[in-house]
């Protein structure tokens, strides 16, 4: 298994994976919390956690953003690289078996909403500021922004964040559907642990059913859609836990979901 870095550690809570950026003194995405991110995502590989959450030790600050300084040191095909390593340790994240809860309190912003945006829900502090500025650095966001954003608030908010660079609270990024859930300044992480505890009482195999229809919403014609939610329930029925939900609700008891 994987050893915590100085930059990212974790820790298992039963089902739970526990993810903590800790790279001071904003947590800028530099290398050295992408290699840790990726070394989190190979123990959650080994461990398969029911939900990972993704927080920071570092009060005020989820994560401030990519490493700028690390950006004016490098040149083009060096810039290319540490991008698709970002990439691809967000693309794993979003494509892990996995729920993930990104707990925001204080900023989250360029990568560091980037990051937040790569997890299934997020949850964040009344005190939380969240923001993609890049425009306002000659840039786009280029970590899945530009693509993720949309998806989750529509062209026209997206594009508002995009090109103005400005900062939303965490009470407009709840009304938009940026979070999922708003919690009390300070306190992301242990609104994260209470809904960790909230999603593994349900089935693992459903749940992941779920993201994968939803996600397909936005990619397929309604019919098409229509088809896909089919599928999934049948593959449920047929080999998920359904058979262990039906008779427990029949039954009268919990279920013994996996």
């Amino acid at each position: 298994m994987s050893e915590p870095t100085k930059a990212v550690s974790w820790s298992a809570d039963g089902p739970v994976l526990h993810i903590v950026l800790n790279r001071p003194p904003a947590n800028a995405l530099g290398p050295a919390i992408t290699e840790g991110l990726h070394a989190a995502l190979d123990e959650a590989d080994a461990a398969t956690p029911k939900v990972l959450i993704a927080s920071s030790g570092l009060p005020g600050f989820f994560a401030a953003g990519a490493d700028i300084k690390h950006m004016t040191t490098v040149d083009a095909t060096s810039f290319k690289a540490y991008g698709d390593g970002l990439r691809s340790g967000l693309d794993r994240l979003a494509a892990h078996p996995a729920l993930s809860i990104a707990a925001i309190d204080g900023l989250a912003l360029g990568g560091g909403l980037e990051l937040a945006m790569a997890c299934t829900l997020r949850v964040a502090g009344a005190d939380a500021k969240l923001g993609l500025p890049e425009v306002k650095l000659g840039l786009i966001p280029g970590a899945g922004g530009t693509q993720r954003l949309p998806r989750l608030v529509g062209r026209g908010a997206a594009l508002d964040i995009m090109l103005t660079g400005r900062q939303i609270d965490a009470a407009e990024a709840l009304r938009i559907g940026l979070i999922d859930r708003l919690a009390a300044a300070g306190s992301a992480a242990s609104a994260a642990r209470e809904l960790a505890t909230e999603l593994c009482a349900a089935s693992a195999p459903a749940q992941q059913a779920v993201v994968r229809s939803v996600g397909a919403s936005a990619d397929l014609p309604l019919a098409d859609g229509l088809r896909y939610e089919v599928d999934q329930i049948q593959e449920l029925f047929e080999r998920g836990e359904a058979a262990e939900g039906l008779r427990a609700f029949v039954e009268k008891r919990r279920p013994n979901f996996a």
